[in-house]
């Protein structure tokens, strides 16, 4: 359920491959930040030794780099939306029929909102993209 790749997606995506030699069709900016997700197997090959591929790919995009493992199916939803958040915490994932619910607590809220809700807009972009559902934070 992978979303529509652009050009600059695209270019990220080649660049992942060249640097590390692994592929991967899941890339997404999320908080200035540009992840990869990659197969759980290939994690530690994408990170390189030393995290030296990580380092170099910010060099090129001047943007920092997070490689992530790749979920399985909406039952990793939880995992892979605590990894891309990370540092901020939240309670919970809640997986309803047509959406999930993010119970963020009082604290993280804001946080994981975003200044006019642009953090919002790019996690619920993520989750249509990779789960094909949309994300409420309560």
């Amino acid at each position: 359920m992978a979303g529509t790749i652009t050009m600059q997606k695209m270019r990220y995506i080649n660049s992942l491959n060249q640097v590390s030699r692994v592929r991967t069709s899941r890339c997404f900016v999320y908080n200035n930040t540009i992840f990869f997700a990659v197969p759980r197997e290939f994690v530690s090959k994408a990170i390189g030794t030393g995290a030296k591929n990580i380092r170099t790919l910010q060099d090129i995009f001047s943007k920092r780099v997070k490689i992530i493992i790749e979920p399985a199916g909406n039952y990793d939803a939880e995992r892979f939306i605590r990894s891309v958040v990370d540092p901020v915490q939240f309670k919970s994932l809640e997986e309803k029929e047509d959406h999930f619910v993010l119970n963020a607590g009082s604290r993280n809220k804001a946080a994981l909102i975003g200044r006019n809700k642009r953090r919002l807009i790019e996690l619920s972009q993520i989750m249509i993209d990779n789960f094909g559902k949309a994300l409420r934070i309560v």
